[in-house]
C-alpha cells in the first residue's frame, strides 16, 4: 500500500538541503512525497552568499486550505527541519494535529532543530514553542545532544544521563527518540562519536517496553549541511520498516548516512586537490549517486543494545 510523506522543510536550488535532503530518498524507498517549502534559497547559507524567499505562517495555510479544498490531504507521515519563524512552527502544529484527528496512525517526524556544540542558532522563543507545542505532537524525534539537553533542563555527561533524557523525552509525548551525536566517549577511541536510541513500545496486555541502542559513528573532518535532514528522512522509512526494532532501523540510517558521506568527501578532496579544505560546493551531499546506498544499505555501523 503506498505511503504519502507531507515534508516540510527548506528548500535550495543549488545543492541538498532539508526537502532536496529528504525528497529524493524517500522516493527512491517507495514512498510519495508531497514538499511544502518553508523557505525557497538559492544554496544553503554555509555559502558567503544566498538569496530568496521565507514561506510566512500565512503562506503555508493558504498552501494546505489548497490540499484540503481537494480532499487530498490524506498522509501516513509529516516530515518537518529547520525553521526560524514561531508563527510558522505554530502553524505546522496546528496541521499536524488536524492530520492526526483525519487518520490517529499518522507519524509526525520531528527534528528539533535549536543549535549545537552550546549555542542556538535559532531564535530563542522557538525553544518554547518547540517544547511545550512541537514535541508534544511528535512521534519521532532527532535531537543532537545540545538540544536533547535544552528540552529536558537535564544536562548529558554519562550514557546513564542520556538513557534518563531520552525518557524525559518519552514523557514529553515521542515514543521513539534518536540521539544523533553527542560528546560521551566511544569505547571505540576519539575517531568516533556515540549516538543513543530509545523506543517505547506498547504490549498486546497494555504494558510498556523500551529498547535502548548506542551507535559508535566514525567522525569526518568536514562540515556537512543537509545531514540532518537526510537522517530524519531515512530514520522515518526504515522505522516504518523496521517498526519494532530500532536497532535495524538505525543500523540502516546510519549505515546510509556513512555511504554518502564517505561518498561526499571523497569527491570533495578530489576537487579540492592534495592539502586543500573543500569548499561549501565541493560538499554538496552526493545523494543522486548514492541511489544503490539509500535503497540496500550494506550494514557498516551496527548498534548495541543496552537495556
Amino acid at each position: 500500500m503506498e505511503c504519502r510523506v507531507l515534508s516540510i522543510q527548506s528548500h535550495v536550488v543549488r545543492g541538498y538541503v532539508g526537502n532536496k535532503s529528504a525528497s529524493f530518498p524517500l522516493q527512491v524507498l517507495g514512498f510519495e512525497v508531497d514538499s511544502i517549502n518553508s523557505v525557497q534559497f538559492s544554496n544553503h547559507t554555509g555559502y558567503s552568499h544566498w538569496k530568496g524567499q521565507v514561506l510566512t505562517a500565512d503562506e503555508l495555510h493558504v498552501l494546505y486550505e489548497g490540499i484540503k479544498l481537494n480532499n487530498v490531504h490524506h498522509y501516513d507521515y509529516v516530515l518537518t527541519g529547520y525553521t526560524r519563524d514561531t508563527s510558522f512552527l505554530e502553524m505546522v502544529v496546528d496541521i499536524v494535529q488536524e492530520l492526526k484527528r483525519a487518520n490517529p496512525n499518522l507519524v509526525y517526524v520531528c527534528d528539533p532543530v535549536l543549535g549545537d556544540h552550546g549555542s542556538m542558532y535559532v531564535p530563542q522563543n522557538l525553544y518554547p514553542v518547540y517544547k511545550n507545542k512541537v514535541v508534544p505532537v511528535a512521534d519521532i524525534i532527532t535531537p543532537n545532544q545540545f538540544e536533547a539537553e535544552l528540552l529536558t533542563g537535564k544536562n548529558i555527561s554519562t550514557e546513564k544521563d542520556a538513557v534518563e533524557v531520552m525518557d524525559l523525552l518519552h514523557a514529553m509525548g515521542p515514543d521513539t527518540v534518536v540521539i544523533t551525536s553527542s560528546d560521551l566517549p566511544s569505547r571505540l577511541g576519539d575517531r568516533f562519536l556515540v549516538s543513543l536510541g530509545s523506543q517505547r513500545h506498547v504490549r498486546p496486555d497494555g504494558s510498556r517496553t523500551t529498547q535502548r541502542v548506542r551507535i559508535e559513528v566514525p567522525k569526518v573532518d568536514a562540515v556537512f549541511v543537509g545531514t540532518g535532514d537526510l537522517f530524519a528522512a531515512m530514520l522515518l522509512a526504515w522505522t516504518h520498516h523496521y517498526p519494532n526494532d530500532l536497532k535495524t532501523a538505525c543500523e540502516k540510517t546510519f549505515s546510509v548516512m556513512h555511504h554518502v558521506i564517505q561518498r561526499t568527501i571523497s569527491y570533495a578532496h578530489e576537487l579540492a586537490g592534495p592539502g586543500r579544505r573543500p569548499s561549501p560546493p565541493q560538499l554538496e551531499l552526493r545523494m543522486i549517486q548514492s541511489k544503490a546506498d539509500i535503497e540496500d544499505p550494506a550494514i557498516v555501523t551496527e548498534a548495541t543494545v543496552i537495556s
